[in-house]
């Protein structure tokens, strides 16, 4: 009888391989998590605004003329609304 593997045209020990690569960069994925976690927890503890911090982080990842694009909005409409 035929190996049900090869009736399906799947690579068995290929297969395998990438399942197990997938979960380790899960785990590492998870590991990471944790670091990012106990980093911020450190900048807290040093009196550090860690809600700005994402802020800027996250900032940082933009371009520059949609910073300014989505800065500039954002004064027009406090402007309309008398906040500054």
């Amino acid at each position: 009888m035929q190996d049900q593997t090869d009736s399906y045209g799947i690579a068995a020990g290929e297969l395998k391989q990438l399942i197990e690569r997938y979960e380790r960069l899960e785990e590492e994925k998870r590991e990471i998590g944790e670091q990012q976690k106990e980093l911020m927890a450190e900048a807290k503890g040093r009196g550090y605004d860690t809600k700005v911090m994402r802020k800027v982080i996250a900032l940082r990842k933009r371009e520059a003329d949609d910073i300014a694009e989505e800065e500039a909005v954002l004064d027009m409409y406090k402007a309309a609304l008398g906040m500054g």
